[in-house]
């Protein structure tokens, strides 16, 4: 091997500097689940069957109001069928 390899270059060190894990988030607003307890995730909305089978859910589900949930519920349950 080269010497050049060998060396130690004080910038090439500084470049390899790992970055920090950012702060931890405020326990606040975090939900914490214990084993074996149950959890209800409704306020995610229904689970839509795609046409390749993948399932996934209405991304504005909690901006729906009542009336559009209940609608989007209606053809969602004879689709998924």
């Amino acid at each position: 091997m080269s010497s050049q390899v060998n060396e130690q270059n004080p910038e090439h060190d500084a470049q390899h500097i790992p970055l920090a894990l950012p702060a931890p988030v405020s326990e606040d607003n975090v939900s914490q689940l214990n084993v074996g307890s149950t959890l209800k995730l409704d306020e995610l909305g229904p689970m839509v069957v795609n046409s390749d089978g993948t399932l996934s859910r209405i991304a504005n589900w909690k901006e729906m109001s009542e009336i559009e949930k209940d609608r989007t519920l209606r053809v969602l349950v004879a689709r998924n069928r």
